[in-house]
């Protein structure tokens, strides 16, 4: 019992702050006059890579830089394989090209550079500002280049959308905003009790920590990655779902990637750099392939996508 209250405690808070955070960010969203995807990009995106900064930085100060660059990059696998897949799965997840060109692209380019520099060199200090340095430009791009014609656009086309979403003239920034905070509060603790009872669960099978840093806590902490994107997606925020997933590839490598090679340089471990970094890439283009055809993720396609995790959790686990 000691070990399944903090999973069922976690998934309920998971759950009840998911819908808090999505309506909390489109009404940022729309407040601010940028669009839904922007929000989910940033606001989104990286509150909800908050469990893996600090795994991943306790991982690193605890001398475990397996589990750290580990939970980062299976994290980002996770992402694209399980959560968008399951997303797509829902409702088929239409795609803006100009989106998909800047953000699909700093995301493929991200992931290459983590394994380029992995592969040559230790990760230090140096490494680790230049990292967040560009997470702080491409985030002022990304605003920078938003007009508040995308946000009209999308009121025109919310039509059919869940009321509770519809924008509408009611409320403000800060209580958008506050909603958004409330339900990112809960989502990361849901998470936390989640990773706490998985890891405890697997501990008590006898599955090594390695595994377990690239498994159950790296989905564990993208947990709120998971039920935000799959909210979104049922209540046809179809933008919030595909940016949350971006945007959170792109904050676990450039901002907790960066973090972690500040607060603890060390190469990453030959194991991630040889099979893990591979498949962070592999998944990262497929994604990229699947959204041009026709600028949308199919509920086929996002079958592809769990099968493509499947088959990962299978050469990965003992």
């Amino acid at each position: 019992m000691d070990i399944w209250l903090p999973l069922i405690g976690g998934l309920v808070l998971l759950v009840l702050g998911g819908e808090l955070l999505v309506r909390g960010a489109v009404k940022v969203a729309e407040k601010l006059g940028v669009s839904p995807l922007v929000i989910g990009l940033t606001l989104v995106g990286f509150g909800t890579s908050t469990p893996e900064l600090v795994t991943s930085v306790q991982a690193a100060l605890s001398g475990a830089p397996g589990i750290a660059y580990g939970n980062v990059v299976g994290s980002n696998i996770a992402n694209l394989l399980l959560i968008l897949g399951a997303s797509a799965l829902i409702t088929p997840i239409a795609v803006q090209s100009a989106a998909l060109r800047r953000d699909g692209g700093v995301m493929v380019a991200v992931a290459l550079a983590f394994a380029a520099l992995g592969l040559v060199m230790p990760l230090g200090m140096l490494t680790g500002a230049v990292f967040v340095a560009a997470l702080v430009f491409y985030i002022w791009t990304a605003f920078r280049q938003e007009s508040r014609g995308a946000v009209h656009e999308k009121a025109a086309a919310a039509e059919g959308v869940d009321p509770g979403l519809a924008p509408d003239h009611g409320g403000s920034v800060a209580a958008g905003l506050v909603t958004a905070v409330a339900g990112l509060g809960l989502v990361v603790l849901g998470g936390y009790f989640l990773v706490d009872g998985a890891t405890a669960l697997a501990r008590a099978f006898g599955i090594s920590e390695t595994i377990i840093g690239l498994t159950i806590v790296a989905v564990g902490t993208s947990m709120p990655e998971l039920v935000t994107s799959v909210v979104a997606a049922i209540r046809k925020q179809a933008d919030v779902a595909f940016g949350n997933i971006i945007g959170s590839n792109i904050y676990n490598v450039l901002g907790i990637g960066g973090v972690t090679a500040m607060v603890a340089p060390g190469r990453v471990p030959g194991e991630i750099i040889g099979f893990d970094n591979l498949v962070m890439i592999a998944a990262s283009l497929a994604v990229m392939v699947l959204a041009w055809t026709g600028l949308r993720i199919s509920r086929r396609e996002g079958g592809l996508l769990l099968a493509g995790y499947a088959l990962y959790i299978w050469a990965l686990w003992p």
